[in-house]
């Protein structure tokens, strides 16, 4: 069995009967995780390998894990900072904000991988302007030549813990007030401009190695029509073509306000994935997610599959191990002078 286009949620500490049954639905291909999935990291790590083990290869385990207000294990985990500090520490000593980024990505990265997470939906690329209310200090700075020297030492730190990195939320969500997430972000610049600005720290990113992305619920209408997750514009022309991406293009949550434009479950997720997503999220709706996986036609793409396989964690650790080791105690200190 190959993984599936379809990235769905569960809804607690343990899975159910009914749960079961649909991650091992050809559509799905992995599972996201939420605080409301964590008790502790003895549980998480057995959550995790159950899910793991439901089916071949493994079903890709995903958690946003940002830092800040997007940290969705706490009790047993490091508290990470919003990014934004690692910006104020740049604007100091640039040398210093990328050394603590660095270390914080791997941290976040090396705690995860204990516990058998695949990786996390990070780093933010967006542009920090103040603008977005959703955004705010989860960017790492307002100029984006600073957020993609910021992000490149982050997945850097990932990277070495066996984390692939996801850049969001392509082409930028910074420039825009409204949150996504309840209504329909419309950013009414012009292609010049976001590509001179947005955009740039998602080039640097993709000539760095990066390997997913996730689009944004937002609508540039002097571009294109379409929110950028259901554009071939932004997907095909922009990102494949100029932009020369090889990755795994993640939808965001298509349960989210600023994706219902696009019709129903099923209808949105046929359009995000003819528009060149390879995995759609479809989260806090069971209902929805069961009308998906019975109405979403059979979807095989093979160059998809390749890219979702560099998803998976690599350099599995002991979490006792982990927390014995002298370099993860210092990074712990180093990242906890900062929240």
């Amino acid at each position: 069995m190959t993984l599936g286009p379809v990235m769905l949620d569960v809804a607690g500490f343990m899975l159910t009967t009914e749960e079961r049954e649909r991650l091992r639905h050809p559509l799905t291909g992995g599972v996201i995780l939420f605080a409301r999935n964590y008790q502790s990291p003895a549980q998480i790590e057995a959550l995790v390998r159950e899910i793991h083990q439901l089916r071949q290869p493994p079903l890709l385990v995903a958690v946003d894990h940002e830092g800040g207000r997007v940290q969705r294990f706490r009790e047993g985990f490091t508290s990470l900072p919003a990014v934004a500090r690692f910006g104020e520490v740049y604007d100091e000593n640039s040398k210093r904000g990328r050394r603590l980024a660095e270390t914080a990505g791997w941290l976040m990265a090396a705690e995860l991988r204990a516990v058998g997470v695949d990786f996390s939906f990070a780093p933010v690329l967006d542009v920090g302007r103040g603008i977005s209310r959703v955004i705010g200090d989860r960017a790492f700075h307002a100029s984006p030549e600073a957020v993609a020297d910021l992000a490149h030492a982050y997945m850097t730190g990932m990277h070495r813990a066996g984390m692939a990195a996801t850049g969001k939320h392509f082409p930028g969500h910074g420039g825009v007030e409204a949150d996504s997430h309840v209504a329909v972000p419309v950013d009414e610049r012009r292609y010049q401009d976001i590509y001179m600005e947005d955009i740039v720290p998602f080039e640097r990113m993709i000539h760095y190695g990066l390997e997913g992305i996730m689009p944004a619920h937002v609508i540039y209408p002097k571009v294109d029509p379409h929110p950028a997750g259901f554009s071939r514009f932004w997907l095909q022309q922009v990102l494949r073509g100029e932009l020369g991406f090889e990755g795994v293009i993640f939808s965001d949550d298509l349960s989210m306000e600023g994706a219902k434009a696009a019709g129903g479950v099923v209808e949105r997720a046929q359009a995000a994935l003819t528009a060149g997503c390879d995995m759609v999220l479809v989260c806090n709706d069971p209902v929805a997610a069961g009308a998906l996986l019975d109405g979403l036609e059979q979807h095989d793409n093979p160059a998809a599959l390749l890219r979702l396989a560099r998803m998976h964690g690599r350099h599995p650790v002991n979490r006792s191990d982990l927390l014995a080791d002298s370099g993860y105690r210092e990074a712990v200190r180093a990242v906890g002078n900062l929240t």
